[in-house]
């Protein structure tokens, strides 16, 4: 495989300075979503960067002969666990958000399952396809990847086990060739799309890969001159159980280079398990949950890069894999230009950890580290290592600003200058920032609740934002805030009227929402890629019959906010009546707090909180709540937990339950579907008083605030919710039978479940339980 070397542009005068001065990425970016249909100019667009969860689970080749975790259980969690739930839901996005090409050491997605599909072997029933029109695909002649059955041995490297294919370029459609990766997707759910692919003398840099998702294309540009024999990250997107031809990948080799060739090597769905082998065993837990030494190796990194103890100490090896695979990725780019790599322009790494301490009464807080002493001072490309001490400052000064201002109080510690694997061996600006103390009760108080870890990861992002815009002397945008008070009526003449307001962020001026962008979905497929509105409504004409859902994201010149709600929409226009979905569920929180002189923690028992999504960051249930017991490790430790979660992800809020309450309802009888957040509500957006039926979603909400009826027919749900009219009763319908109160008065009648709807499992119970219900309250 020839390595292509990138464009190194001249230092100018600022060689040895605190910024990149002249030092400028001219290429395009790695990976580019060219379906999304807006562009990013004052954000972080073509900006590569490296974040990481800290630590990880490793095999103990010097004590126990065992996998085992690298930091103690302390409060339902643990280091290893703790901060991928701040870096995977929030900060990776956010920055994805901003446009930046983001790597981690770790594996990323929180999906068990795992779909490989290559030229020299597939996961049973998957299938790989090459499709000839003019021109053939053939052998690049390189050793490539290949997947193995059974785990990798030590210095076993998948991406020398097999081949890779390789095919001319044409700018010409009618003389298209393509290569199709179509899966065996185990299990319906989110998976994480990876490909792979080798850099020739020839390579493009535009090759274009489209995902179908559930029916719906996105496609992607990827330049194929950097980041060969590696996994590469394309994002993940909603999948069916199954091998159909509308969830696969399809590479083409119609490019902008007339005389290029594109290569084509592997492609997996999904995380997976963990893989490698280490004393004869795996750690027989997902591949995210392991330390980045076994990813590293998973993704074809040198064994020299992953393992720098020759396969003695893992502990040690998977310290430094996390900043040697980042050089090995990112040498021979500008930023990198001494290094010897793959050539993709890393410009900033952040690794984010919660390191231990304790506080009898207080908050331990936020502490930064970096490392100038080395290297006579400079960095990979020429620039001093102060520039490092910058980035610690500006991100320590934010953390201190955003979180004083959001809950009143923290504690920063300062920036700490000392030699550190992860900020001394990265070419590039490096931190270490510990985030808070995982081992101190008033710090986990705040640290378990994902609205602070949401605040915490916005500060990081607007942190690494501001900071990469100054070192190119660029203007900046921060992103706006997720839409509020979003609604979607149906009209009397079959169109889903949507609305919604923008959220201010009083501490970022420049995060003022400029226009919007609407997904839109319909039945069980996949959401699209969005359309641009610029207002804060729009309409559409609705197909009789069909089911259709909504999202809205908020987007300015930076980027775009976290999505909304999923909301939902039925037209049909003999309908006899008229039913609102009402979602009153955006609980974000906690474990239950215990918190007496003598006794403090979590009691997930009692309530295990509400993450925003899919959780890994629960070990086990806490076992010492003595107050007395003081910080430290071990049984006699305050926090003190067991480990029996772990591996096991747990659903929080998906903020989509409305669409499973509309699927039911459709298939319920010949009724109009309309649907809104319960905070249009609240705040006079929208009303239902013209609407027969509502259907409450509760959820797992505790803070239910009323909701002003008029009358309607009520269905509510919830896990917390609870009622003193009617009485108990069986509601039966088809063969299934189910436990709710009924009231049935004058002015309304009303059910309720005292657990979500949503958590009755199977499409046809659902759709069983709804027609009951909807037969009741249309009477």
């Amino acid at each position: 495989m020839v390595l292509m070397p990138i464009e190194i542009m001249a230092q100018g005068e600022n060689a040895g300075g605190y910024t990149w001065g002249g030092i400028e990425y001219g290429g395009r970016p790695w990976v580019e979503n060219v379906s999304q249909p807006y562009h990013i100019t004052q954000g972080l667009y073509n900006r590569h960067v490296v974040v990481w969860a800290s630590h990880g689970r490793y095999f103990d080749s010097k004590r126990t002969q065992q996998w085992r975790w690298q930091r103690p259980n302390l409060f339902t969690t643990n280091e290893d666990l703790f901060t991928q739930t701040i870096v995977v839901p929030y900060l990776i996005p956010m920055l994805e958000n901003a446009g930046a090409v983001v790597y981690t050491p770790r594996e990323r997605d929180w999906q068990k399952n795992e779909a490989i599909v290559d030229n020299d072997g597939c996961t049973r029933g998957s299938k790989w396809m090459e499709v000839n029109n003019k021109g053939k695909w053939k052998s690049t002649g390189y050793r490539g990847f290949a997947p193995k059955k059974g785990p990798l041995e030590d210095n076993e490297n998948p991406f020398e086990a097999g081949t890779a294919r390789q095919c001319k370029t044409t700018k010409k459609a009618k003389k298209r060739n393509a290569t199709v990766w179509q899966p065996m997707i185990p299990e319906e759910g989110r998976y994480a799309v990876y490909v792979s692919y080798q850099t020739l003398e020839k390579s493009i840099d535009d090759a274009q890969y489209t995902v179908w998702h559930k029916g719906e294309a996105t496609t992607f540009s990827v330049n194929q001159q950097i980041g060969g024999g590696t996994w590469v990250y394309l994002g993940t997107f909603d999948f069916d159980e199954g091998c159909n031809e509308y969830n696969c990948v399809e590479l083409s080799n119609v490019s902008g280079k007339k005389k290029g060739v594109v290569t084509a090597d592997g492609v997996r769905f999904g995380g997976g398990m963990g893989n490698i082998s280490r004393g004869g065993m795996v750690s027989g837990l997902p591949r995210c949950l392991e330390g980045a030494r076994y990813n590293a190796q998973w993704s074809g990194i040198p064994y020299s890069h992953y393992s720098t103890r020759e396969g003695t100490d893992d502990y040690a090896d998977d310290i430094n894999a996390r900043s040697l695979a980042i050089n090995y990725i990112g040498g021979g780019s500008c930023y990198m230009p001494n290094k010897e790599g793959l050539g993709v322009p890393f410009e900033l790494s952040m690794a984010v950890h919660s390191d231990a301490g304790y506080s009898a009464d207080g908050i331990v807080g936020s502490l930064a580290i970096c490392t100038t002493d080395h290297n006579d001072g400079l960095l990979g490309a020429g620039i001093s290592r102060q520039a490092s001490k910058q980035l610690a400052t500006t991100v320590l000064n934010n953390i201190d600003k955003d979180l004083r201002y959001k809950y009143g109080r923290w504690n920063v510690r300062g920036v700490n200058d000392r030699n550190y694997s992860e900020t001394r061996l990265p070419e590039v600006p490096s931190i270490i920032i510990e985030t808070l103390s995982h081992q101190n009760f008033n710090d986990m108080k705040l640290g378990l609740d994902p609205n602070f870890r949401f605040t915490l990861a916005r500060s990081l992002y607007k942190s690494m934002l501001k900071y990469m815009c100054s070192m190119h002397s660029v203007a900046y945008t921060v992103t706006p805030l997720t839409p509020d008070n979003f609604c979607v009526k149906v009209s009397k003449e079959g169109k889903a009227i949507l609305s919604w307001t923008p959220t201010d962020d009083p501490q970022e001026p420049t995060s003022t929402a400029t226009a919007y962008v609407v997904y839109m979905a319909t039945g069980t497929a996949g959401f699209d890629n969005g359309t641009v509105v610029r207002g804060r409504s729009c309409s559409v004409a609705l197909e009789p019959g069909v089911l259709y859902s909504f999202k809205v994201a908020a987007l300015n010149s930076g980027g775009k906010s976290f999505d909304t709600e999923v909301l939902c929409a039925l037209y049909s226009p003999d309908a006899t009546d008229e039913v609102v979905i009402v979602n009153a569920f955006h609980r974000l929180s906690a474990p239950a707090v215990v918190d007496t002189e003598t006794r403090k923690g979590f009691d997930i028992d009692s309530d295990p909180g509400v993450s925003y999504g899919l959780t890994a960051g629960i070990a086990g249930r806490q076992i010492n709540f003595d107050a007395t017991a003081g910080g430290g490790e071990g049984e006699a430790a305050l926090g003190y937990g067991e480990d029996e979660m772990a591996g096991h992800f747990v659903e929080g809020n998906q903020f989509d339950y409305v669409r499973t309450h509309a699927l039911a309802i459709s298939r319920a009888g010949n009724l109009n579907i309309s649907s809104c957040s319960s905070h249009a509500i609240e705040n006079g957006y929208f009303s239902i008083r013209d609407y027969k039926i509502a259907d409450i979603v509760v959820g797992q909400e505790k803070d239910i605030k009323p909701i002003a009826t008029y009358g309607c027919n009520l269905l509510i749900s919830g896990k917390y919710v609870s009622t003193d009219k009617g009485q108990q009763a069986t509601l039966s319908y088809g063969e299934e039978t189910y436990e709710c109160v009924a009231y049935s008065g004058d002015d309304y009648r009303s059910i309720t479940m005292p657990y979500p709807f949503e958590s009755v499992e199977g499409d046809m119970r659902q759709a069983s339980l709804m027609r009951g219900i909807m037969k009741y309250l249309t009477k």
